[in-house]
């Protein structure tokens, strides 16, 4: 790519429209803009002119201002309310004010000059102009009220005054009357933009007039009046300090509000993003990194017990779809219960696992959520593998879970896996979250009130989020931090290390303390964001930055990056790739594993009946104690109960009671206490005594007293049992609710076969087939990679060349307009000719479409009813049909 030229300088005239400044660009500059705002590839213009025209569309235009930082859309809201075209020097003055501003004078050359990088201001510095629709977006009307609270000015204010009221008003200001509205009007400006003569007619005013001033100058500039207003209304309305909006409405022009404001267009302009502040001080804390990490570490392996859980839970089948899709409340309810979280949490889990692909709905017709052939792939990882699987899923995912038990725009409940859940701004906002706590120092936690006003600095809300307050980006960032915690990425909200492997290198530190101090680094990262730009080195909006991102040494005021850089850094306007997230993903769960605590072997069993984990357990050892015991408690320490139906579920499953001691004796690093083992061998004795079949259902036991016992009991009466025999019973219920009513009643039953043999009940493991997981929802069109930004500016360059190719009909003055028809035997002739002396001719071409264009091309090989030619328009060889070709004429030989 070419380097980026001044707009306007060199020897070349100043550009005279959007186009013609683009045209002036170099490569690297046309790349930035592509980059910047990826809108304008879809899809990719025809030539410099058609790009202009979109990107001065109102939908492009509003997206590229809401990626603006808060100063860079201060400086485009001053421009909105300056001369158009505005010179540097008068934007300066709106921005700094009369007294001027050291912060501002440094931070508004890059400002200007990322806003020529997106098209939003072209134009040298001698005429700025901001695009129109931006113009029409930014600037101050009674409908929408500009940010600046400035109103219009003198002559859009008396546009619609009567000649005589406006001489009148200079009369009473001690000007001459003049002899047309134009030249009155004027001299009114004059008048109020003269510091020196506005303050003597101001000395004069009364003190309430004075005050109502006051109360209008930074806006909104409207007040309403009576019929007969209060003298000090009348005053300022006689003098033009307030011009009639409507009947009953007046507005202070913008002349008088600037003087007034001492020429500043803000009221508060901040040049300088705000420092996310530690949340307490580190300096003291020896070793608070290592304290992170390890915290960040305990909480990972909470996690994947978590999840683990949750899909163990749902193992069998979990609830049931809902028809809109989604979980029902209920069933989120029970979900936490289970997992003994709050429900905003268990949401928070359930819908990590659907974005790691490891739980679907199954597709039966009784559509539940089951766990998918992935997760039992996921058992089998690593430990550090599995966390990894999990986090590279959480920052790429747009499904945002602290949305869920809130409303949409209709007011229907968003429930958990359910539709409506994602928002496009969620991953960016979890990366740069992410970023700024790799600025802070080591084992620094941030203050989440200069975090959230950071992130607002760098996105301001704009329309009606600002009007509603509805700050998404502040609730998506407080919900990253929260599931960063869950997830282990930060331990005690300090980010950990695996957490900052996470980041590519640029982002993890390209808000890096310096050594030894809290401030940022303003360091620029290699790449196309950051080598083009639209400014020459010699003018003043370019002296800080003359490649678009790397600024000028000693430029960035303290606590902040230099003037002119993006603070968000390389990429800031996009989220993290599934790629990208996968990678560092990796490379923390490296730095992660040695930190993971080792499986252990063994429990501690103890008299109450109770074993104790002291650590995380191997998989074979959990899932058999999972059976044959109930968890009680979690924690560092991990608390199983031995209970009746626990040991009954286990010999359900196949084991005895000799099985049941082997494998205590084998994993306790105790003795298997007498309690414990009395409680085994008697519920061993109890189990089977009675046998539960299907008849439609029946019960034998050896000893009929049992079962006179049962037919006494009046919790039997559920079941309708009739006794066929001194030692059988039948039952009008099925043998699954005979043998759930007969333990209820304290008995143990087991279930037999046909043929008499125990039946064991294994847990039958539910899946469904293979599922892929949710795609992210991009927040609209994917920033370009290097490749296509390339090959974009080629074909633009190539279709801007081959539009200001003459023909030489043109060139001679005959025929002109459209390309003219001819005739198939003319049309091969003149592209065979053409092959021959490898020229160029412009070509009228329908395709299979019916999509009719022009295009430039140099034939190489005419044969078989085809034409295959270097296409000037698109930059590459392509072939076409001879009988879609239209029509076909001479190129001027001085075009090519």
């Amino acid at each position: 790519m070419g380097t980026e030229g001044n707009e306007g300088k060199g020897g070349t005239s100043a550009p005279r429209t959007l186009a013609e400044a683009l045209r002036a660009r170099g490569d690297e500059g046309l790349a930035v803009l592509l980059r910047a705002r990826p809108d304008l590839l879809v899809p990719v213009p025809g030539d410099l002119t058609q790009l202009a025209t979109r990107a001065g569309t109102r939908a492009s235009v509003v997206r590229a201002l809401e990626r603006l930082d808060r100063f860079s859309l201060q400086t485009a809201e001053a421009l909105a309310v300056a001369p158009d075209p505005a010179p540097y020097p008068v934007l300066l003055a709106l921005m700094a004010g009369d007294e001027g501003d050291p912060a501002i004078e440094a931070a508004l050359p890059g400002a200007v000059a990322l806003l020529r990088d997106q098209a939003l201001v072209w134009g040298d510095d001698e005429r700025l102009r901001l695009v129109r629709t931006a113009r029409e977006l930014l600037a101050p009307s009674p409908q929408h009220p500009s940010p600046t609270g400035l109103g219009p000015t003198v002559a859009e204010a008396t546009s619609g005054m009567s000649p005589t009221r406006i001489q009148e008003i200079l009369a009473a200001v001690g000007l001459p009357t003049t002899h047309d509205p134009v030249s009155a009007v004027a001299a009114l400006t004059e008048l109020f933009t003269d510091r020196e003569r506005m303050a003597a007619l101001l000395d004069d005013a009364p003190t309430e007039a004075l005050g109502v001033l006051d109360r209008l100058v930074w806006g909104p500039p409207y007040g309403e009046v009576t019929p007969n207003p209060a003298p000090p209304v009348r005053w300022l309305r006689d003098r033009g300090l307030l011009l009639p909006a409507t009947a009953r409405t007046v507005v202070l022009p913008r002349e008088a509000a600037l003087h007034l404001r001492g020429g500043r267009a803000h009221r508060v302009p901040e040049p300088v993003p705000p420092v996310v502040a530690p949340a307490r001080s580190v300096a003291t804390a020896e070793g608070r990194p290592q304290v992170v990490d390890s915290a960040a570490a305990g909480q990972a392996y909470t996690a994947l017990a978590t999840v683990e859980e949750l899909l163990r839970e749902w193992h069998e089948g979990g609830p049931p779809v809902l028809r809109s899709g989604g979980l029902a409340v209920r069933d989120l309810k029970r979900t936490a219960a289970a997992l003994d979280v709050p429900e905003p949490v268990a949401a928070f889990w359930v819908e990590l696992a659907y974005a790691a692909g490891l739980v679907a709905p199954d597709g039966e017709a009784d559509e539940r959520y089951a766990p998918t052939p992935a997760y039992d792939e996921w058992l089998d990882l690593p430990t550090a593998e599995r966390w990894a699987r999990l986090v590279a899923a959480w920052l790429p995912a747009s499904r945002t879970p602290g949305l869920v038990g809130g409303q949409d725009t209709k007011g229907r409940t968003l429930s958990a896996l359910g539709p409506d859940l994602d928002r496009g701004a969620a991953p960016e906002v979890r990366r740069r979250v992410l970023t700024l706590l790799a600025g802070l120092p080591a084992g620094a936690s941030p203050d989440p009130d200069t975090l959230l006003a950071r992130l607002r600095w760098e996105r301001p809300l704009r329309g009606s989020a600002a009007a509603a307050g509805t700050d998404l980006r502040a609730r998506l960032a407080t919900w990253a931090l929260a599931e960063a915690e869950l997830l282990g990425i930060t331990g005690r909200g300090a980010l950990s290390s695996p957490g900052r492997a996470l980041l590519t290198p640029a982002q993890a530190y390209e808000d890096a303390p310096a050594p030894g101090t809290g401030t940022p680094h303003a360091t620029p990262a290699a790449g196309p964001a950051t080598t083009a730009g639209a400014t020459a080195a010699s003018s003043p909006a370019g002296t800080a930055r003359t490649t678009g991102a790397a600024p000028a040494a000693g430029a960035a005021p303290a606590g902040g990056p230099a003037a002119g850089a993006d603070p968000r850094g390389p990429g800031a306007d996009g989220g993290i790739s599934v790629a990208e997230a996968a990678e560092g993903a990796a490379r923390a769960a490296a730095l992660l594993a040695p930190l993971l605590p080792d499986p252990v072997d063994h429990v501690l069993l103890q008299a109450d009946l109770t074993a104790v984990a002291p650590g995380p357990l191997r998989r074979p050892l959990a899932e058999t104690l999972s059976v044959l015991a109930d968890v009680e408690s979690k924690g560092g320490a991990t608390v199983y109960r031995f209970t009746p139906a626990s040991v009954r579920r286990a010999l359900d499953a196949g084991q005895t009671a000799a099985d049941l001691h082997a494998f205590l004796a084998a994993h306790s690093r105790t003795p298997v206490p007498q309690p414990l083992a009395y409680l085994i061998d008697d519920v061993a004795r109890r189990h089977g005594h009675l046998r539960v079949g299907a008849a439609s259902a029946y019960v034998r036991c050896d000893d009929d007293a049992v079962l006179g016992e049962i037919l006494a009991d009046k919790r039997s009466a559920s079941l309708r049992l009739r006794r066929l025999a001194p030692t059988v019973l039948a039952a009008q219920a099925d043998p699954a609710a005979l043998l759930e009513g007969l333990r209820a009643m304290g008995f143990a039953p087991a279930a037999e076969s046909a043929e008499g043999d125990v039946l064991v009940t294994r847990a039958h493991a539910r899946r469904t087939p293979p599922r892929t997981p949710p795609a992210p929802v991009p927040d609209g069109p994917p920033v370009p990679d290097a490749t296509l930004l390339n090959a974009a500016v080629r074909a633009i360059r190539a279709g801007d060349q081959a539009a200001a190719v003459v023909r030489k009909e043109e060139s001679s003055g005959q025929g002109g307009g459209d390309l003219p028809r001819t005739s198939a035997a003319e049309t091969l002739a003149t592209v065979q000719a053409a092959a021959m002396t490898g020229s160029a001719v412009w070509i009228g071409y329908v395709n299979a479409d019916g999509a009719a264009s022009q295009r430039v091309i140099a034939p190489v090989r005419v044969e078989g009813g085809f034409v295959t030619a270097y296409d000037h328009t698109a930059d590459e060889v392509r072939t076409y049909p001879l009988h879609r070709i239209t029509g076909v004429a001479e190129v001027a030989d001085d075009q090519l």
